[in-house]
């Protein structure tokens, strides 16, 4: 089994981005959901799709599988997705040897930046970046689970009223 390992931050400022590579879009909807695990499906660029499977309740860790399918089998599954389909931008940042994943949220959660890191061991302290805010691991807030599935504009305070 493939375990994920990730520690997710809110972004306060845009420093980041004078460090980070190339945004890529995502599109990305639940096609099952369930407090210990989800089916996701993602298109990136509009030319690649995954199908990810996790599991587990530890928000620190999970269980996740994952697999390229046919880019119009995803486009079909996004057409039945449960809840909301989430847009975003990912940018990359190398900061002291580990990779943040910056996403940068359009759609109904424009406005909203969170990045993540993922870790090879539970036990890894990477240094943060000058740039991150509050630590949300954990927060069901933030997970893309979550707001997929539930309209949490109001609860988190990103929305269409806010620009990117």
């Amino acid at each position: 089994m493939a375990k994920e390992i990730e520690r997710k931050f809110l972004v306060l400022d845009t420093h980041w981005r004078e460090f980070a590579s190339a945004g890529a879009t995502f599109q990305q909807a639940y096609i099952a959901s369930m407090d210990d695990r989800s089916v996701r499906v993602r298109v990136i660029e509009g030319q690649k799709a995954l199908l990810t499977i996790k599991i587990g309740r530890n928000a620190l860790a999970r269980e996740e599988f994952e697999y390229e399918i046919p880019l119009a089998d995803a486009c079909d599954m996004i057409k039945q997705a449960i809840g909301i389909v989430i847009e975003k931008t990912r940018y990359k940042v190398m900061h002291h040897g580990f990779t943040w994943e910056i996403d940068v949220y359009d759609g109904i959660y424009r406005g909203l930046t969170v990045a993540e890191v993922e870790l090879k061991d539970e036990a890894d302290d990477p240094a943060l970046p000058d740039w991150l805010g509050p630590e949300v691991t954990g927060d069901h807030r933030y997970s893309n689970q979550s707001l997929a599935t539930e309209d949490l504009r109001e609860e988190i305070g990103y929305g269409v009223s806010h620009t990117a």
